[in-house]
């Protein structure tokens, strides 16, 4: 999360998916200037925290089923966690990553960093958001999957 939270502010150059740092950012997952950099700045955090993957630039690869413990609304076991009854807030952990489903699209379609739970929401460092890296505050019913790769 020290990680995460130094690259807030970071900017995009044009409103293009462009500038030296996004492109970075896109870089370390094998893409140019110009594509969507929300996965492939939540993989950068993770490869400068010292962690092999995830590295992929497309969302949905961020949640495979054996990482993914909570999903539309509700708690999922998965081999990293066991399904709980207890509130989502004990159980998420710092940089867990969480997806937003996009309608269009028909998949996850924008993920960020799980910072810390307060009640009903959930409080993020995300890449691409507004063109920019941010913290943002999301309710949870607007989250879909939360997946854990620390753990």
């Amino acid at each position: 999360m020290n990680i995460a939270s130094a690259e807030l502010g970071v900017r995009e150059a044009t409103g293009n998916n462009d500038g030296p740092r996004v492109e970075q950012y896109l870089r370390y997952t094998g893409l140019g200037p110009g594509h969507e950099w929300c996965a492939a700045y939540i993989s950068w955090c993770y490869g400068q925290a010292g962690f092999a993957v995830p590295r992929n630039p497309w969302s949905p690869s961020l949640f495979p089923k054996a990482r993914v413990y909570w999903k539309a609304g509700k708690f999922v076991d998965s081999p990293v966690r066991k399904s709980s009854n207890s509130r989502i807030g004990k159980f998420t952990s710092k940089a867990d990553i969480f997806g937003i489903y996009g309608a269009k699209v028909k998949r996850i379609n924008h993920v960020g960093l799980v910072k810390e739970m307060s009640n009903d929401y959930l409080i993020s460092i995300e890449g691409n958001s507004n063109d920019r890296v941010e913290s943002r505050r999301r309710h949870l019913r607007t989250i879909y999957a939360i997946a854990d790769w620390v753990d």
